[in-house]
């Protein structure tokens, strides 16, 4: 016979609910650990039976050193807005987030294979899919270094931006990077400048370019020069540093920059959306 008392305290151990702790204590003929390891088999299952379902809903946790010179960027991924603001999900994202600075995890990988107490972190996630009913997943998993890290969080969460500053020459730029942060959140630039842009997005715009200049009938020795101009076009309006500045439209944020401190200009950026 499974006492209530048994019930609670597997549910105390566990934080399953107390008709799953009944029953897994039924099934283990009240061994505890029995108990438990079914409840993870639970989680698996769950896991398992939503692997097709699709996790958009989440939040974003950002992690940065106190002198601002490391930071790590983790994106937690559930099916409902719901679970995304349940204080046990919070909890995770924030163990994830912990345990990725803390251990300098090399990937995603590496980081759900680390132990946090006697399960790994992808096992604890598996446990909480059971206990949420949910698909869970890590989605995104940054690790930057650099002068000064500013992180910047947008829209509940959703949006998170780790912008790498350089020319520091040890002044605060946290205001400076939050800027260009918000730049990021609302312009989502392809990349830095353009010697960072991928050659696949280069070929591909001049590719359409082309198309565009020879359907609108202009001569064939002029495509290629033209395609050039539409290409510088694409990197002003794309690329970070070259962007109309948002918070004042008669600069560029490369401008900006220099203007808070002559020499200061972005390393790296990188943007991560839930959903």
């Amino acid at each position: 016979m499974i006492s209530a008392q048994d019930v609670n305290k597997l549910r105390s151990m566990t934080g399953a609910g107390m008709m799953d702790c009944k029953k897994a204590l039924t099934e283990a003929d009240g061994d505890f650990e029995k108990a438990i390891e079914i409840l993870r088999k639970k989680g698996q299952k769950v896991s398992a039976s939503r692997s097709d379902k699709e996790a958009k809903e989440g939040s974003v946790f950002i992690k940065v050193s106190d002198d601002k010179k490391e930071a790590v960027l983790i994106a937690l991924n559930c099916e409902t807005d719901f679970v995304a603001k349940n204080d046990e999900f919070q909890a995770m994202g924030k163990l994830l987030v912990d345990t990725a600075f803390n251990t300098k995890a090399a990937d995603k990988d590496a980081l759900l294979n680390t132990k946090a107490g006697a399960l790994t972190l992808a096992e604890k996630i598996t446990e909480l899919v059971g206990k949420m009913g949910e698909k869970l997943e890590v989605s995104e998993y940054v690790r930057m270094s650099g002068e000064a890290i500013v992180p910047y969080i947008h829209a509940g969460s959703k949006l998170g931006v780790l912008v790498s500053l350089k020319g520091v020459n040890g002044k605060d730029v946290t205001d400076a990077g939050k800027d260009v942060g918000m730049q990021i959140a609302a312009m989502n630039p392809v990349a830095v400048d353009e010697k960072s842009v991928d050659q696949s997005v280069i070929e591909k715009e001049l590719e359409i370019a082309k198309a565009q200049i020879i359907a609108e009938g202009k001569p064939a020795n002029m495509v290629d020069k033209i395609a050039q101009g539409k290409l510088q076009k694409f990197y002003k309006d794309n690329t970070l540093v070259h962007q109309i500045f948002v918070k004042d439209n008669s600069k560029t944020v490369a401008q900006y920059l220099d203007g808070v401190s002559k020499g200061l200009a972005v390393a790296d950026f990188r943007r991560v959306t839930i959903g």
